[in-house]
């Protein structure tokens, strides 16, 4: 499943609803990302009670999406999520605005545009179609996103209690996730491609 485009799969979003003639894909990608918006503003109020710190759902969707769409529209979803958060729109898991964004989740949120563009690039590689594939990328776009979590973290607090607070938490939450997108991303191709036969 390839476009013109050398060595660029067709991304899960592409296969779903593809563009028909005459379609814009303007608004398509416009429509998928205020979906994609949405998405994130209920997973951020998700929390589920793991040890040690409940969890969101959130970084899972960020990743997911950034594969779903491809990195180009994955890291533009985020990017209009984090300005709906600026304007003062409830989407994120304890507050809004820019003086919430400048706080300690600061870098979580810059994470999460790096993390998508990286996963959605590597989806457009076909790396979302297998599990060992999947399991990769979703492990390095949670390693980016806390990351830049941690180095924010570390400007208010320093380095050792942002991971002790920013980043051991997340440990448990992480290995989770990923074995989540495991389940789901190539399970979902192979529907896809039982669909289409």
């Amino acid at each position: 499943m390839t476009t013109g485009v050398a060595s660029r799969s067709i991304t899960m979003a592409e296969a779903l609803w593809p563009a028909a003639a005459g379609e814009s894909r303007l608004v398509r990608n416009v429509l998928l990302a205020f979906v994609g918006t949405g998405l994130l503003t209920i997973s951020a109020k998700i929390q589920v009670p793991i040890w040690p710190v409940p969890m969101t759902m959130q970084t899972f969707v960020v990743l997911v999406l950034g594969m779903a769409y491809g990195w180009r529209l994955g890291a533009a979803t985020i990017l209009l999520y984090i300005a709906e958060g600026a304007a003062g729109l409830p989407v994120f898991a304890g507050g809004a605005g820019l003086p919430y964004m400048m706080g300690p989740t600061g870098g979580y949120l810059a994470g999460f545009v790096v993390g998508a563009a990286f996963c959605g690039w590597l989806a457009e590689r076909g790396w979302d179609r297998s599990l060992w594939r999947t399991a990769v990328a979703m492990a390095i776009g949670h390693v980016l996103i806390i990351a830049f979590g941690w180095t924010w973290l570390s400007q208010l607090v320093g380095p050792e209690k942002a991971y002790l607070g920013g980043v051991v938490p997340f440990y448990m939450a992480t290995v989770y996730k990923t074995a989540l997108a495991v389940a789901v991303m190539p399970g979902a191709w192979k529907l896809i491609g039982r669909r289409s036969v």
